[in-house]
């Protein structure tokens, strides 16, 4: 098909979808598949997460046909780069194509709900179209065939199926543990929680309880009319589409006439469009140019000197190429290196890029627009030429000369490079012995790819032994670097001229990585500057410190990754400590285990049951509110917002032209007050009116006719901003302190002081004084952004979707906007796609601002926030300053606590007022015998902060960690025995939480703590630990345990419960399904609760319930759902319910079985319809007093190893308990755990949620912000759910468990910080130092330079100096 295009663009663009035939003509370029997927077609599975390719919300599966092989060719896309035009011949299949509800659910969709691998399940379709990927690809190889049920995947390639996907719910293991439940080496005992067997059984057994992996099932089938018309040749693309397909040179040389750019036609080149995730487009081009069909780009060719491989090749493709085992062992050199040079190219981007992104592409962005390439750098070190076109002439370049011509016009083409073959034949076929070494580097945050490096390094040397001596002479080397804030990748050309010709010595390699550090400089304003540079000195360390006393042997492992110092020694210590560490698979996660006591007592309530609508999910059936079809003439909003923080708007502006924009709404077109969001603590505008208040804050909504447009011309707005006679904005704490910028916090919520603070410090023979510590933000990154429509209904009505926490108060807030009266509002909420407190008070606007533009304009409106915007917005969890005293006897028994506080809460008080309790809540979990404080809210020109999972708690917990740790520190005492000496006994719990604190009995934090010490071998593993470190230089590890106390409050939720006549049952409650099982909890209690009625068929009841959306018109008073403890509430709200309905069909019950004997559930219900038996009720749970509050409590310990040259911080093990009391459902109270423990984990290791100095955010997207993925969770994660028995005030005697464990996160961070204090006094050694002063503050995030700080960043360098010293001794 492709070879019968021309550079005209041809007739029509045919593809199919899930087997569907779709032929379109006159297409805009501009479109991607993902646009048109969700607005033209029912398939909706495929998610918007992100529009940058980075978290894999939008992945379908791609097909093509060779009809010249009869070959078809199955790889994954992000359908939300890739455009529309570039699809043309290909099948497409979406989550609903490989199953669904209708046809069947295939078995990995049954995995992933059987395996509780779905929470909010927005990002669960795109989970299982990459694994399905995977299973179609591995069935393609020659592997021998698998027992039945599994398939061709090995485990690695399973767990790496879902590497580029991003989830913020479940914590990656259960996904895992379903995408290896397919790999044909699992071990059926690694497997987690699942529905499918119970404990004990053969692994025989549980493979055959597995939902069926059928031949079928493994083979993407490619549509036959799609064969017939692409062995016809049928034509392509669209007439005058501006999207031109050329197949060949002359055709493209034809279409780049040098007078266009001159004239103003702007030309984009097409790949696979994946450069737009990076950089994003604001305007639309004149012409689109699809390279792929030219064979000189797209070719591959290999002869003796090297391989050439087109512009056009994918990065996936050119993996394959590189990694060819059909080569001869002459070239067993130029293999190594083509390996290793695949190897690192599997760290770029995600599978699903790598799948689109071309060669050429990364290139050509490195060169004209300095990405920050990794193939540039890697391709640069093994002496890569390309060929480049030039209008009508072709030139061959080396790398280097490419990199460093001006940015290459529209005009120029990259036609391909050339990758030469390294072998002994060059150059050094006179020397013996000679090896060729080489080895690349990059240091990211995260190991497997999908993020940006702060450094890059590929690394080349000919090396031969010295005839006089024991050691290395480099014959030559090619030394590149990258990444690391400058223009493109450069050769170190002065330190190969340096290392050439010298016999390699530790006082050579010192001078070598100095002159290093004159060369690789940052530019201004790159961040981490320091640390870059300090990377580029480590990766050449560990390059050539191998090398230095070798016996002169350059064996077959320095040839093929050679052990250098970052690796554990094979010493009886790394023997002994195996013993604890079952980490030892090349996999990314070993077995992990999760224990819990089932209770039959309420029955079905107790059951680890799969999730409600978990499967539908799993298959893109689940309606999010983007996915409601939008209505007849619907419009589409967008923000537009301040980018000053404070400052007068004169006025909005467009291009001329821009003729898409409907509408343009700001604060003069309110009827009603301008409000967008309200809590009991006061309103936040809508839009700014005059004077803007924050950068980020709504200035206007600008309505067009697609999101597209309104998003484009919010991105070209132009805003005019005054700020003459204004003060300047408050953008700090201190700023704020002394303008004296604060809200109020109220009587009631202001916490207790304990005990006397002055005696406590006078009992202190040690004190602490004014320690301080600073606290950043963290955003939410719910998978689903904020999103809303709204539709006009009769008599001035209006109805509202919204992904939102609290229908109810948007409701208010709405009517209040919009002036009319609340019963002419109805907000309907179904499920969020992820809320973490995000969809609470921070979705209200986004309703109210759709309400107004649909009031205003009469027709309805939507609007699906993009993640730039949303993360602008945000505001995100509260930043806050520390500064604390602290008294403690040399015992290290704490004494008194004196903190002062400054929290950030931004330009509006949102749910700041709250923080001061929730924070105490939290730090009050150890007895520091006087706790006094003084917690100021400070108002800022800065977004408002508002409730993030634990908002305030897991701040609070930290600040007590970071007092424990600096008192154990200053006493040289072990923060454990700190930590143990100050948990509480019962009476000092009643002191410090008075009516929370509940009976003795449930005190069980004591319990937890001793027994997580011996199910974790907690102290065999610290002495292994201590022995570890002794004998490994460059890695260190460390290990913490710490506790949690965590109160939580019960709010009013009301419940509904109406039985149908068949029997059925609908249940409506105030929470609101955000992933957390709420629904599933409220089934299995409203199963129980109907059950008491006694008669046949009542076993079966869980199936016949039904629970349905919000709406707040039906059910009113729904109030938030947050805190953790919606789900048991809005469970004893359902409970209250059906104990008035049991009442109400007892006496008829008793009647019927006097007449008929036994009665079954249906006749019951049928007679109770027939004699007018009110089968509908609601009631409102109001928690009394003494059960409103409890504490939960839980400790965790973890072990990291942290890599001393590059900052980076492996976790190897997590052991956590938690006491959930009786558990509701303990697989959905895992799942809220372990998803909980890792959200923690991207606070306190990983999310930097950065702003410029006006306070704008900058960290916008996937590419700046990154979150916890499959390969930075704990290598092993056990959990253990405490059923602690019976508590009478409790909700069928359970705890909640959605907030609590993401404080346990702490323990990593303290661990990092213990194993950071090792390689401090190993640091300080070398400077001949004794290492005792062991104080310091570990930053949250401790990302790795943060890491690398402060294990030293000139640790190499003292380290050799250090060698060269005692060398020079021992020789004196």
């Amino acid at each position: 098909m492709g070879e019968q295009q021309s550079e005209r663009g041809i007739q029509r663009l045919v593809f199919a979808v899930n087997g569907q035939r779709f032929e379109l003509s006159h297409v805009d370029p501009s479109t991607t598949l993902l646009e048109f997927l969700r607005s033209e077609t029912p398939f909706k599975s495929v998610k918007l997460g992100c529009g940058e390719g980075g978290c894999g919300a939008c992945v379908v599966l791609l097909s093509k046909y060779d009809p010249v092989t009869d070959q078809i060719e199955d790889f994954t896309i992000n359908s939300c780069l890739t455009l529309l035009c570039s699809v043309n011949g290909c099948s497409i299949t979406t989550a609903e194509g490989i199953g669904n509800s209708k046809v069947g659910f295939h078995p990995i969709q049954e995995r992933f709900a059987g395996f509780h691998a779905s929470q909010c399940g927005f990002c669960t379709p795109g989970m299982c179209v990459s694994l399905y990927a995977a299973i179609v690809n591995a069935e393609k190889t020659l592997r021998p065939e698998p027992s039945p049920g599994l398939s061709k995947l090995t485990v690695c390639e399973a767990e790496k199926a879902i590497a580029g996907n991003l989830c913020r719910c479940t914590g990656y293991r259960s996904i895992i543990d379903a995408c290896k439940s397919f790999a044909a080496d699992v071990d059926m005992e690694d497997l987690g929680l699942n529905s499918f067997w119970r404990k004990g059984e053969s692994n025989e057994v549980k493979q055959s309880r597995l939902p069926l992996l059928r031949c079928h099932n493994a083979i993407c089938k490619f549509p036959e009319f799609l064969k017939e018309e692409i062995k016809a040749a049928a034509s392509v693309a669209s007439e005058g589409n501006c999207c031109y397909s050329p197949v060949s040179l002359q055709q493209l040389q034809s279409l780049l006439q040098p007078n266009e750019a001159k004239n103003g036609v702007s030309t984009k080149f097409v790949v696979g469009n994946t450069g737009m995730g990076y950089y994003k487009e604001l305007e639309q081009y004149d012409k689109y140019i699809n390279l792929k069909y030219i064979p000189e780009l797209s070719m591959i060719r290999e002869d003796e000197t090297g391989i050439e491989i087109g512009a056009a090749v994918t990065i996936t493709k050119a993996i394959e190429v590189l990694r060819e085992e059909n080569r001869g062992e002459f070239y067993q050199e130029g293999k190594m290196v083509f390996i290793k040079i695949a190897d690192h190219m599997e760290k770029i981007a995600s599978g699903f890029i790598r799948n689109s992104a071309s060669i050429g592409g990364n290139l050509v962005m490195a060169q004209r627009k300095s990405f920050p390439s990794d193939l540039t750098t890697v391709l640069l070190a093994v002496g890569t030429m390309v060929n480049l076109m030039a209008g009508q002439r072709q030139e061959r370049l080396t790398l280097e000369e490419f990199l460093g011509k001006p940015p290459l016009d529209s005009r120029s083409v990259l036609l391909s490079i050339r990758i030469p073959r390294w072998n002994l034949s060059r150059d050094v076929s006179s020397k013996t012995n000679t090896e060729i070494l080489f080895e690349t580097y990059r240091a990211a945050p995260r190991p497997l790819g999908n993020a940006l490096p702060y450094l890059n390094a590929a690394l080349l040397a000919e090396v031969f032994p010295c005839e006089t001596s024991n050691r290395i002479i480099i014959n030559s080397c090619c030394l590149a670097f990258g990444a690391y804030g400058t223009k493109h990748s450069i050769r170190a050309w002065k330190v190969e001229e340096f290392l050439t010709g010298k016999v390699l010595t530790i006082g050579i390699l010192y001078d070598a990585v100095k002159l290093l550090e004159t060369i690789v400089i940052p530019e201004d304003d790159t961040s981490y500057s320091t640390y870059r540079s300090s990377l580029a000195m480590a990766f050449l360390f560990e390059f050539l410190s191998p090398l230095i006393d070798t016996n002169a042997e350059i064996s077959n492992a320095l040839l093929n990754g050679y052990t250098s110092y970052l690796l554990p020694k094979n010493s009886r210590t790394k023997q002994n400590y195996d013993q604890y560490d079952e980490i030892k698979s090349p996999t990314l996660l070993s077995s992990a285990k999760q224990l819990f006591q089932l209770s039959k007592e309420y029955h079905p309530v107790g059951e680890p049951l799969t999730k409600s609508g978990a499967a539908i999910q799993a298959s893109g059936e689940a309606v999010y509110v983007d996915d409601i079809p939008s209505p007849r003439n619907c419009l589409h909003g967008a923000f537009i917002y301040s980018t000053k923080p404070l400052a007068r708007v004169n006025g909005i502006k467009f291009e001329p032209g821009l003729d898409e924009v409907s509408a343009l709404i700001s604060f003069k077109d309110i009827p009603g007050e301008n409000v967008g969001s309200k809590t009991k603590f006061g309103t936040e505008p809508l839009f700014a009116d005059e004077v803007t208040q924050c950068a980020g804050q709504r200035i206007a909504f600008v309505v067009a006719d697609t999101q597209k447009q309104a998003d484009m011309a919010a991105n070209v707005a132009v805003v005019d901003y005054d700020m003459e006679n204004l003060e300047p904005p408050i953008l700090s704490v201190e700023e704020a302190v002394k303008r004296s910028s604060f809200f109020e916090v109220p009587p009631f919520l202001n916490p207790k002081q304990v005990g006397d603070i002055s005696k406590g410090m006078a009992e202190a023979d040690n004190k602490i004084l004014s320690a301080e510590i600073k606290l950043g933000s963290q955003y939410y990154f719910y998978m689903e952004t904020q999103t809303a429509l709204a539709v006009p209904d009769e008599d001035n009505c209006m109805v509202v979707y919204s992904s939102i926490q609290c229908p109810e108060f948007a409701h208010v807030t709405i009517a209040k906007c919009l002036g009319i009266p609340e019963h002419n509002v109805r907000v309907i909420t179904r499920r969020v796609g992820g809320g973490f407190g995000g969809k609470a008070i921070k979705a209200m606007p986004v309703a109210t601002a759709c309400a107004l533009a649909a009031q205003k304009l009469g027709r309805p409106v939507r609007i699906y926030v993009n993640r730039k915007t949303d993360m602008i917005m945000a505001g995100g969890r509260h930043p806050m300053k520390i500064t604390y005293n602290v008294g403690f006897k040399n015992n290290g028994k704490i004494t008194g606590l004196q903190l002062e506080i400054l929290i950030n809460a931004g330009m509006s008080a949102d749910i700041s007022p709250m923080m001061p309790h929730n924070m105490l809540g939290a730090l009050k979990k150890y007895d520091w015998g006087a706790l006094s404080f003084d917690i100021k809210i400070c108002r800022t020109n800065l977004p408002s902060r508002s409730a993030m999972r634990a908002p305030g708690e897991v701040q609070g917990s930290f600040i007590a960690e970071a007092v424990i740790e600096h008192v154990a520190s200053t006493l040289s005492m072990e923060v454990d025995s700190v930590r143990h000496i100050n948990l509480h006994g019962y009476d000092s719990l009643r002191l410090f939480f008075e009516n929370s604190s509940g009976e003795s009995l449930e005190y069980t934090l004591p319990t937890i703590w001793d027994k997580l010490a011996l199910s974790s071998s907690f102290e065999q593993r610290t002495k292994m630990i201590k022995e570890f470190n002794k004998h490994n230089r460059w890695v260190k590890r460390g290990i913490s345990r710490v506790p949690i106390v965590h109160q939580v409050t019960l709010r009013p939720t009301p419940g509904k419960v109406s039985i149908l006549r068949d029997g059925s049952i609908v249940v409506e409650v105030g929470g609101i399904e955000l992933g957390q099982g709420l629904w599933t909890k409220v089934k299995q209690m409203t199963a129980y609760a109907l059950s008491l009625i006694q008669c046949d068929g009542t076993g079966d009841l869980l199936e016949k319930v039904r629970v349905i959306q919000s709406d707040t018109l039906s059910l009113i008073q729904g109030g938030f759902t947050a805190g953790s403890t919606t789900s048991e509430s809005s469970c004893e709200a359902v409970r209250l319910c059906c104990k008035i309905l049991v009442e109400r069909l007892i006496p008829l019950k008793e009647k019927l079985v006097e007449q008929m004997g036994a009665v079954k559930w249906e006749i019951l219900i049928l007679q109770a319809h027939l004699n007018a038996v009110d089968l509908s009720t609601n009631t409102l749970y109001v928690p009394g007093f003494s059960s409103m509050s409890y504490l939960n409590y839980g400790a965790s310990v973890s072990e990291v190893e942290v890599n001393l040259l590059t900052g980076e911080t492996t976790i190897l093990r997590t052991d956590i308990i938690y006491d959930c009391g009786q558990s509701l459902n303990p697989a959905v109270d895992l799942g809220q755990i372990e998803g909980a423990f890792v959200q923690g984990i991207g606070f306190f290791m990983f999310e930097e949620y950065s702003e410029n100095s006006d306070g704008l955010v900058v960290a916008e997207g996937t590419w700046t912000y990154k979150i916890p993925t499959v390969d930075t969770i704990p290598k092993q994660f056990n959990v253990e759910i405490l059923s602690s028995g019976h508590h009478q005030k409790r909700v069928l005697s359970s705890k909640a468990s959605g907030e609590p464990p993401l404080l346990l996160a702490v323990s990593i961070h303290c661990a990092t910080r213990a194993a950071i204090k090792e390689a401090r006094k190993q640091l300080l050694s070398w400077c001949g130092q004794d290492g005792s002063d062991s104080t310091f503050m570990l930053p949250v995030p401790a990302t790795m330079p943060i890491v690398k700080e402060l294990c030293g960043l000139d640790s190499v360098e003292r380290f050799l100096k250090w060698t060269m010293a005692t060398k020079s001794g021992n020789s004196a």
